[in-house]
């Protein structure tokens, strides 16, 4: 097969239809007769399913994956991507600001720029001042607490090689964040600048970004962990120095409540020790921790396809 289109739906129902249309149109344009339409529905609460499933009924294009529960957007996508078998496959969001006929615009630089990735970069970030400025202190973060250096305002919109895809999805991580997946996997992976629409709030609240952050964060660098250690370290020379000031005070210049100076420097010199010791200790446990219960990122419930006449 030439193409795959994958998308994931979570309240997806009022832009579903006019999504369909347009996605298809571009993939026959490029593509003739050979290509699918991948529909992963990540538990949405709203008819996005049956919208789906009547596109299916009709449609022998579409595949939908139905997933036995939300798993988050990220899994969804990993999910799609893993059941396409095109030789392109191309990864958009459904809510229509992105545009699908990017296909072919992307199409053309994936050859002209000898890529395996396309990826979309947005001219400026949509959406109010808020959305702009937690959409940019995300990345900031992201690459300050991290080894990465990933492009700010990247979309989900991007064209991939099947070699491309077939590297990712052998990433097997439970908690899975895929800009950083997409950036590690490697290969030629090029920008394209482009617009992207705003068409109401996003789904991804303030909430949602802080726990999405700790979770890319903890994914992808071990220096939350290290910084315990170094703070743990200095706690304890901080806590020594203190511990000589008090022993000289209370030898020459003043006298303190017998007891007292060798409690607080107890505390200190024992407090800064053992968040040292649990600081080394969790570096290893962490790595354990996220790889010994491997349960899947996603469970597919059902794949409604009709069958091509």
């Amino acid at each position: 097969m030439k193409l795959a289109i994958v998308s994931t739906l979570y309240k997806s129902s009022p832009h579903l239809a006019e999504f369909h249309r347009r996605a298809s149109a571009a993939a026959a344009e490029f593509a003739g007769d050979d290509y699918e339409l991948i529909l992963v529905n990540d538990g949405s609460p709203d008819d996005s399913l049956e919208v789906a499933m009547a596109l299916a009924e009709h449609d022998p294009h579409v595949v939908l994956l139905d997933l036995s529960r939300n798993f988050g957007h990220h899994k969804a996508m990993m999910t799609g991507l893993a059941h396409s078998s095109a030789d392109l496959v191309y990864l958009i969001d459904s809510d229509l600001e992105e545009h699908p006929e990017w296909l072919a615009a992307f199409a053309q630089a994936l050859t002209d720029r000898q890529a395996d990735v396309i990826y979309g970069v947005q001219e400026s970030r949509k959406g109010g001042l808020f959305e702009q400025w937690s959409g940019n202190w995300f990345w900031s973060l992201f690459n300050a607490l991290t080894d990465m250096s990933l492009t700010p305002n990247i979309t989900t919109s991007r064209l991939m090689t099947r070699r491309y895809v077939d590297a990712l999805v052998r990433h097997e991580e439970r908690e899975v964040f895929m800009a950083g997946l997409w950036h590690i996997t490697g290969f030629v992976q090029e920008p394209f600048v482009v617009h992207k629409l705003s068409r109401g709030t996003s789904t991804y609240t303030l909430r949602h970004k802080i726990a999405l952050l700790v979770n890319s964060i903890t994914s992808f660098s071990n220096k939350p962990l290290t910084a315990i250690f170094y703070i743990g370290a200095f706690i304890s020379v901080l806590a020594l120095a203190a511990n000589v000031y008090l022993v000289l005070n209370w030898l020459f210049f003043s006298r303190t409540l017998s007891g007292w100076t060798s409690l607080m420097a107890s505390i200190w010199l024992i407090g800064g020790m053992l968040i040292s010791s649990v600081g080394i200790i969790g570096i290893y446990l962490s790595k354990i921790f996220s790889e010994v219960k491997q349960r899947p990122y996603s469970i597919i419930r059902q794949v409604y396809q009709r069958k091509k006449e």
